[in-house]
């Protein structure tokens, strides 16, 4: 099953689109950051400009807002709202590595982050970046790993930790959120930090990828249909603490990516919090519905306060 041409349907090719525009600028303040100094490792061409489309699908009475052809990835930095805790926040939007859903699954999330004194640091990281074998980068397939855009957010974590200073961030609390296929990007990270994908750029590379805490919310990638484990995920003991939401309606995933996840995490003694819900389906983000899942960022307040990251 390709799903990302499912999640591609579910949020923009399903419902009508505005046209295209121009390419993403984050809200007026706010800057982006390019990762790399110059040409990203293993650049691939794209089929034309990066550009934004807004579905009239809505999600939450809000519409989608989704960013294609990026081929020079960027961060961009969300300073807290209230009283710094010093935590920071790494958000990876989803769209099944095709697209960035940038607001719903990104804009939206460092909002909720900022206003509970997190630093978020958004990633717009490249796409297309259709996973593919590491070892013989040939054909594509759902469990392989997306490395262009891992590298994207290998970058991210170390100039995180560089500037931590400059950006009042405590180097030992900076954590990953990701969506959908940026769920799966937070396993790969959580599992492969400290994998050589690139060759280091600067002093920012000497630092660690690896993120002190994961949440994952209706992430896809990591489970065949058979329930199988993705062998691309090596799970250890250095494994971050980690975070799962999941619907069990989702028919784009399948809420058995969570239960495989999470049963993977227990056998290795990684501590780890789930949360399955009866309805929700996929895409949901943070955006408040009538339906109870819309509520699971005060589950994750209290875990991350568990946890250690924020105050008790």
């Amino acid at each position: 099953m390709k799903l990302w041409i499912i999640a591609l349907c579910a949020l923009v090719a399903c419902g009508s689109v505005h046209a295209k525009t121009t390419t993403w600028q984050p809200t007026a303040g706010h800057t982006q950051i390019p990762l790399w100094p110059g040409t990203p490792p293993d650049a691939k061409p794209m089929t034309g400009p990066e550009y934004t489309r807004t579905s009239t699908k809505l999600i939450g009475g809000k519409p989608v807002v989704t960013v294609s052809n990026v081929s020079q990835p960027t961060m961009t930095v969300y300073a807290p709202t209230g009283a710094n805790t010093g935590t920071a926040v790494v958000v990876i939007p989803g769209g099944g590595f095709e697209f960035l859903a940038i607001d719903l699954e990104g804009t939206d999330a460092c909002d909720w982050l900022t206003s509970h004194g997190i630093t978020c640091v958004l990633l717009k990281y490249r796409v297309p970046s259709i996973p593919y074998v590491l070892q013989c980068n040939c054909r594509p397939h759902n469990l392989a790993l997306s490395v262009p855009s891992l590298e994207d957010l290998q970058r991210t974590m170390r100039l995180v930790r560089f500037h931590a200073e400059q950006w009042h961030v405590d180097p030992h609390k900076i954590g990953v959120l990701g969506f959908s296929a940026g769920g799966f990007l937070v396993a790969e990270i959580s599992t492969n930090f400290d994998r050589q994908l690139y060759a280091p750029m600067d002093a920012a590379d000497k630092e660690s990828a690896r993120p002190d805490f994961a949440m994952l919310i209706y992430p896809g990638h990591i489970a065949t249909d058979d329930d199988q484990f993705n062998p691309n995920l090596p799970i250890t003991r250095a494994t971050p603490p980690t975070f799962l939401v999941q619907a069990e309606d989702d028919y784009t995933d399948g809420v058995h990516q969570s239960l495989v996840y999470y049963t993977a995490l227990a056998k290795a003694h990684v501590p780890a919090e789930m949360h399955l819900y009866a309805h929700g389906g996929h895409a949901f983000g943070l955006r408040r519905t009538k339906l109870p899942i819309t509520h699971w960022t005060a589950l994750a307040d209290v875990w991350l306060r568990t946890i250690g990251m924020l105050p008790k």
